[in-house]
């Protein structure tokens, strides 16, 4: 394995990325100008994601969301 990591993961390019998250890729663009959403990096003049990276991401979404509806329901609740 490199150092890196990467050695059987895939390049993913922004549509295909936009397909896995479901948003447009629009969005992803808007992301990176933000320096938010799932890292990606630039391969010349085209943005390249690696697959595990994305999928990595989502995961940490899901998990901070899961948390801030937990934390929600407390409030709600009055235990919070």
């Amino acid at each position: 394995m490199s150092a890196n990591g990467h050695d059987d993961d895939q390049l993913l390019t922004i549509a295909e990325v936009a397909a896995i998250v479901r948003v447009p890729p629009a969005t992803l663009r808007y992301w990176r100008h933000l320096g938010e959403g799932p890292h990606s990096f630039r391969i010349g003049r085209s943005v390249r994601y690696w697959r595990t990276e994305v999928m990595a991401w989502l995961e940490s979404e899901s998990e901070n969301n899961a948390s801030c509806a937990d934390h929600g329901a407390a409030v709600r609740e009055g235990r919070g």
